[in-house]
């Protein structure tokens, strides 16, 4: 119909039917920029600079793990435990829920104690990872400043609080591009109650959805509606796909938008995916000894009313083994995260609980992926969007705390056993070599040999970055 004609498809049909040869050329240029943008889309890409990352595997603890806990130990703390803090020190800061007339230092209620050949003291509560001490690079001067869940959650994701950028996983696989053809770049595994910035967390934001975060489930299909309905066999789906690729194609080839691009590949990943996910979540040829190392037929012991019931050990324990399964096969980047961290109460226990659930299966990672010869190039990050008050919150509790906290990375091109930064003698601020956020994620991309800097996308006439308007990279990190 002539109402149908826009200037776009005119021109087209003009080249196709023209008799001058010219015609041919010009549409056989256009269709090939067209399977170009289907291709590219998850296509692997050179770096800016040799890499010594190729896949990350991010362990987010969600809610804000307490620093002064478990990784930076502070002796002058416990000893004034229960005395204030001068109010010329709290008279700018703005907390959550402390009442800063009421506030108090509260001690750590478990002990510090040197680890593996390098010495560094981690807390006695998490022995599995402070045993992993030589192959991790801890950085104790971490520090943002939003102090609530979802805005810190966005700065660490993002690099911005701010909703609809992409995240950390999505920069990673548009810099670089997938190293799976059967299986996402990113993958997302949760255990717990979830964290409150949700799906935010492993958004893709203005980038082509194609690399968002895509979130596995652990059981039935791994992610829902994969497997065909009864009565489809894998012939008919694949002739179903092929009309819909016909179809897309045609569209695109009329209006080139990126997310039809997005479309196409993405219904292809998903019909090769229907193949590969089941095999990928089936644990059961691993060794009895790798799953006793992960702990993967733990019993989770009964939580307090804050902490998530059910079976969080077994499914933590789970994800950390499919983390590496991922890796081996490919994938760039897997998310694993965990809520909540987030002790207002109950500190004693539920901090416990918790570390009882993630010590085991991590330390298994490390150990397993360094056996198999994957931890020179595999990046494994703890990280969250804060960590928790010197001072204590109520009877037993921490508020959020983003002026100082704790994160750490092994392999993939880190330098293990070492500390970097100092806190002050309550673990309040930092006094010595202190590190952005962005100054992490900078960090972050150039173990996988991106500049911060240079990978940037045009967003409404702007070139945005991860690192926003910051960031460094932390040389004493690397290897």
């Amino acid at each position: 119909m002539l109402n149908d004609f826009s200037p776009q498809y005119m021109r087209r049909d003009f080249l196709t039917t023209s008799a001058s040869g010219i015609g041919g050329v010009a549409l056989s240029s256009l269709l090939h920029s067209d399977v170009r943008a289907v291709e590219s889309v998850m296509s692997r890409r050179k770096s800016h600079f040799p890499a010594k990352a190729s896949a990350c595997i991010f362990i987010y603890m969600a809610g804000g793990p307490s620093h002064v806990d478990l990784f930076d130990p502070k002796p002058i703390l416990n000893s004034r435990h229960g005395k204030r803090m001068p109010d010329s020190l709290l008279k700018e800061v703005e907390f959550a829920f402390i009442k800063k007339d009421k506030a108090v230092l509260k001690g750590a209620p478990a002990r510090f104690r040197q680890q593996a050949e390098c010495g560094i003291e981690y807390s006695e509560m998490i022995p599995g990872i402070g045993s992993c001490a030589d192959d991790i690079a801890l950085i104790r001067t971490m520090h943002g400043e939003q102090f609530n869940h979802h805005p810190g959650q966005l700065l660490l994701s993002c690099g911005k609080a701010e909703l609809g950028r992409p995240t950390i996983g999505s920069w990673l696989l548009y810099g670089l591009g997938s190293a799976s053809e059967n299986l996402p770049g990113y993958v997302v595994l949760t255990a717990g109650r979830g964290a409150s910035g949700g799906s935010s967390n492993w958004s893709s934001g203005f980038l082509s959805s194609t690399y968002q975060g895509v979130q596995f489930r652990d059981k039935g299909d791994p992610i829902l509606y994969l497997s065909n309905p009864p009565g489809i066999g894998r012939e008919n789906q694949r002739r179903t796909l092929d009309t819909i690729r016909e179809l897309n194609d045609f569209r695109l080839k009329s209006n080139p938008d990126p997310e039809i691009a997005s479309r196409i590949a993405q219904y292809e990943l998903a019909f090769r995916m229907q193949a590969a996910a089941p095999e990928l979540t089936d644990v059961s040829g691993e060794t009895q000894t790798t799953l006793d190392a992960y702990g993967v037929d733990r019993v989770t012991p009964r939580p307090t009313a804050e902490m998530q019931s059910g079976d969080t050990y077994h499914r933590f324990s789970t994800n950390c083994l499919l983390a590496r399964r991922m890796v081996e096969r490919g994938v760039r980047f897997v998310n694993i995260v965990h809520a909540s961290w987030d002790q207002h109460g109950n500190l004693k226990h539920d901090l416990a609980w918790n570390c009882e659930m993630a010590d085991q299966p991590i330390a298994a990672l490390l150990r397993d992926l360094k056996q198999r010869g994957m931890l020179d190039d595999t990046l494994v990050v703890w990280g969250s969007e804060f960590g928790r008050t010197p001072l204590g919150q109520g009877n037993d509790g921490r508020d959020h705390h983003p002026f100082a906290f704790s994160m750490w990375m092994a392999g993939g091109g880190t330098n293990g056993g070492t500390v970097h930064g100092v806190t002050d003698e309550i673990g309040w601020a930092p006094v010595e070599n202190p590190v952005h956020v962005n100054d992490f994620q900078a960090t972050l991309l150039h173990l996988f040999g991106l500049d911060h800097e240079r990978l940037t996308v045009n967003h409404r006439g702007l070139d945005v970055r991860l690192t926003n308007l910051g960031g460094e990279v932390v040389r004493n990190v690397l290897a």
